[in-house]
């Protein structure tokens, strides 16, 4: 069955609230997910060495017991705030836990801003109390809204399908433009499923979904301190419980798979100064680890990503990257293709028009195949171009004269 709408509030069970507490000047920032039983949870966190205090509360927690609620706040990352910063995460917890007349074990926090600032508390709880009442399956595109930093547009996505005679749903918000590398960078993620699924199982399947969607992209190279991407499902499709790696369990996945990948998708469109979609295929490497290791080094190359966005062909600079990356190669055996035209056969240049290719890389959407020639190993991995507005985007967060209008994390 295909995408549905209602985004993070599809499955069944699900509400969503989001209100303006003042992190930000004007705009919503704070967000509550909420499951109206308790739900099995599964989580995939930054794997950065610095980490914000709700990856740190969160990490130790989605371990053991089952949630109810995600309370997400933008503008402010509580991230290298010490001993106060895990302290106002744990509140944060306990007071909606408070709001909701549920106990703070079922909470999850996140955080997503402005890094080395203490949470404005006070506020915070305000705007806590306010989402009480505006708890709604409706509020999906404001929870959406509420997370996002310097996205320029939001990300939501609903699929469902049939298991075991029971139509189930998955649904997924995210918010994420720059510091977008693999093993998570700048980007949250929450996931909702009414599928009855054993916590084993959920993790299998999450960890898949993360690997062939949220860390198969990239932007510019760097991670960041509150990543995370996390999955509730309450059970409430009745289906029979999802314990074995079955048929159930690969339509799960597969549902799972293309939410996570349509939101990873929409990330990489939405890269901060971006204006080119590009997609990177490596194919014939000797292994799959081979393969990704190749594509990242090409899709993190700052002289591929500026020569995409002058829509140059400068093919040289994706064989530098290749030779670079650590991988066995063969050079008599490198195809690359722009689009559907060659460039590159056995390591050479191809005999090409200069201009088509020009024509084919103003597009906003680009695939580029390289094929090593030497395995079957293959990976595929999303990234934009370079451009001067994403340098003016970053040059000016704490600039002691003028104020940016964007926020990191």
């Amino acid at each position: 069955m295909p995408f549905v709408k209602g985004g993070i509030t599809a499955p069944s069970g699900f509400k969503g609230a989001a209100a303006h507490c003042g992190i930000k000047k004007a705009k919503l920032d704070l967000a509550l997910i909420f499951s109206e039983v308790p739900s099995q949870a599964a989580g995939v966190f930054t794997v950065n060495k610095i980490v914000a205090a709700p990856v740190k509360l969160d990490r130790k927690k989605i371990k053991k017991g089952k949630f109810k609620a995600i309370i997400v706040n933008a503008g402010n990352a509580n991230a290298c705030t010490g001993k106060k910063g895990l302290e106002d995460a744990k509140e944060t917890a306990r007071f909606t836990a408070l709001a909701l007349g549920i106990k703070a074990e079922e909470i999850l926090v996140s955080s997503t801003g402005i890094i080395g600032k203490n949470l404005p508390m006070e506020r915070l709880k305000i705007g806590i109390s306010s989402l009480m009442h505006r708890l709604s399956k409706e509020n999906h595109q404001s929870v959406a809204e509420a997370i996002m930093t310097t996205d320029s547009f939001l990300k939501e996505s609903a699929w469902q399908t049939t298991i075991a005679g029971r139509r189930i749903k998955i649904g997924g918000v995210a918010k994420g433009a720059g510091m977008i590398c693999p093993n998570m960078a700048t980007m949250l993620c929450f996931l909702t499923t009414d599928a009855n699924i054993s916590k084993k199982l959920l993790r299998k399947a999450l960890r898949e979904a993360v690997d062939n969607s949220f860390n198969a992209i990239t932007i510019d190279g760097d991670q960041s301190t509150n990543d995370m991407v996390i999955i509730l499902a309450n059970g409430l499709a009745h289906n029979k419980k999802i314990e074995k790696e079955n048929k159930d369990f690969l339509k799960f996945k597969e549902g799972l798979n293309l939410v996570a990948q349509f939101l990873a998708g929409k990330i990489v469109e939405d890269g901060e100064g971006a204006t080119k979609f590009i997609e990177i295929m490596v194919k014939g490497a000797s292994n799959g680890r081979e393969a990704e290791k190749a594509a990242r080094a090409i899709a993190r190359s700052n002289l591929v990503k500026t020569s995409f966005f002058g829509a140059d062909p400068n093919w040289g600079r994706i064989m530098a990257a290749l030779g670079s990356s650590g991988i066995k190669l063969k050079e008599e055996k490198i195809d690359i293709y722009y689009g559907d035209r060659p460039v590159v056969k056995k390591g050479k240049a191809f005999d090409f028009s200069p201009a088509r290719i020009y024509r084919l890389l103003k597009n906003r959407k680009i695939s580029i195949l390289v094929n090593l020639g030497i395995g079957k190993g293959e990976k595929k991995i999303l990234t934009t171009d370079l451009s001067p507005e994403y340098i003016k985007i970053n040059a000016g967060y704490f600039h002691p004269v003028r104020k940016a209008n964007t926020e990191i994390t």
